[in-house]
């Protein structure tokens, strides 16, 4: 068979799905809808919309009993939670009451291009005082996040959870939370404009750095360079946490994200395990570990069993950096027990961690392996660094918004190869599409945001180019981002 025959068969089906792949062993796609990737042009509508208003204003902010200033989504950290059906139409009507512009982004949905959210590329920023509506058929069910795309107003607190539920719901559990993990300064010590004035006065330098050459074979890892004051679980401090009510032998469903701005996180529940069942909004299948690490932007489903009474620590770590943040699980059966101390930090956390590695789709959905007549159309060999002096941060040497397009056309296998020269985590997030992670089982998890590892770690993923506009593709943490790490994926427009 010619290689030119083998492509046009495998791109013209995965094309009807986004970067959708559901291969067998000879390379043949499966014609069930139920393990393609959705598309927004194809997207099956139910004929609902779901209306939401949202208004971005100052906000008051209790912090353990400290009140602060910032900015939020109808007054409230994390803003409200948006929940609907797959094949619903999503309208939200945007009111922005603060001083400055903003946008929404609907991160990890894969919108059509006008509504992604990213200031200057797929709209202007709304103005203050102006309104904007987003409206477009959400694609597919999963875990997302909404949050600000305008400069650093992620670190303040503008961001909360989408909840799309499946038409059919597959997985049995009885009880369902959503734990937002966060990292906080606003009002503390400045704003985030200036931490990140004092990392560029201070060589890239804020707080204690002592880990910063982490990674591979350079010791503990740093996720950023920021020291919070405090580290957030659903807007509430380790003093002052939120307990989550669980009855013996319930099954548990933990939505765990993290829309944090500078921070990775290792999240454990104290005296039980985790069963992962989702990456970024997308089934994989089940794998159970003791700890989870959650890069800025990712999200991860587990289920917990609960089936250990008392009153547990629900803990999720700062890589790199001191503090904890903290939800509480508490049995039914275990009422007038007292919590465990604030600093408490369970024993799974040093268990087995989640990797890449252990993750595999739960459609068993890939791309063929390379061979003669097979392989990516395009490949994108990419270096991650940056200049800690200036604190400025690259992709191949080029910072945004002065950096070339990454060229793909509609259509094409595209291949994304990563190599981090830098010594911090980056959350490298592409907008509009999923791409599945090369993580050598064959059958990797297709996600849309993925941690690489500092000191020359490497990360591969590959994707279907048929969602057409202009892409956003950068690291998610928010300093990196402003400071230049950030390229535009822009074809078919």
């Amino acid at each position: 068979m010619s290689r030119a025959i083998d492509r046009r068969k495998f791109l013209g089906l995965a094309g009807a799905g986004l970067g959708g792949l559901a291969l067998g062993g000879c390379g043949v796609l499966s014609t069930d809808g139920r393990q393609r990737l959705p598309s927004p042009a194809r997207a099956s509508g139910t004929g609902r919309v779901r209306e939401y208003a949202l208004e971005a204003a100052p906000a008051g902010f209790e912090i353990a009993g400290r009140e602060f200033s910032t900015w939020g989504y109808d007054g409230g950290v994390p803003g409200p939670e948006l929940r609907l059906t797959e094949g619903d139409t999503l309208r939200v009507r945007l009111k922005n009451a603060l001083p400055a512009g903003t946008t929404i982004h609907w991160h990890g949905l894969p919108v059509e291009n006008p509504m992604d959210g990213v200031p200057d590329v797929t709209q202007p920023p709304v103005r203050s005082g102006e309104e904007f509506v987003y409206e477009f058929v959400v694609p597919t069910a999963g875990t997302y996040m909404y949050h600000s795309h305008v400069g650093l107003q992620l670190d303040r607190g503008l961001y909360g959870p989408l909840i799309v539920e499946p038409k059919r719901e597959e997985l049995s559990y009885d009880r369902e939370y959503t734990l937002l993990l966060d990292d906080w300064l606003d009002g503390v010590f400045g704003t985030p404009e200036d931490a990140l004035a004092e990392l560029r006065g201070a060589g890239g330098m804020m707080g204690g750095m002592g880990g910063m050459m982490g990674g591979p074979g350079g010791g503990p890892a740093m996720s950023g360079a920021v020291d919070y004051p405090y580290y957030l679980v659903n807007g509430r401090a380790a003093e002052d946490p939120a307990s989550l009510a669980v009855r013996r032998c319930d099954r548990v469903r933990l939505r765990l994200m993290n829309p944090s701005s500078d921070t990775v996180f290792r999240f454990a529940a104290a005296g039980h395990r985790l069963t992962v069942t989702h990456a970024d909004g997308l089934p994989v299948r089940p794998v159970t570990v003791d700890a989870v690490r959650i890069g800025m932007g990712e999200r991860y489903d587990a289920i917990l069993e609960a089936n250990n009474p008392g009153v547990w620590q629900l803990a999720a770590v700062p890589e790199g950096k001191d503090g904890l943040a903290r939800a509480l699980l508490r049995y039914e059966e275990s009422r007038g027990e007292s919590p465990p101390p604030a600093n408490a930090r369970p024993p799974e956390l040093g268990g087995r961690l989640l990797s890449y590695a252990d993750l595999r789709d739960a459609g068993e959905r890939s791309f063929p392996e390379d061979g003669l007549f097979s392989g990516p159309d395009r490949t994108h060999e990419l270096t991650l660094s940056g200049d800690m002096g200036s604190y400025a941060w690259h992709i191949d040497g080029q910072r945004y918004p002065d950096a070339d397009p990454l060229e793909v056309r509609e259509g094409e296998w595209v291949r994304f190869n990563l190599q981090n020269h830098s010594m911090m985590w980056h959350p490298m997030h592409l907008h509009g599409h999923f791409f599945q992670v090369r993580n050598g089982t064959g059958r990797g998890p297709f996600k849309d945001t993925a941690l690489v590892e500092p000191h020359m770690g490497e990360l591969s993923f590959d994707l279907v180019a048929n969602n057409p506009g202009e892409w956003f593709f950068h690291c998610h943490n928010a300093y990196h981002m402003e400071t230049g790490m950030a390229r535009l994926v822009s074809y078919g427009r």
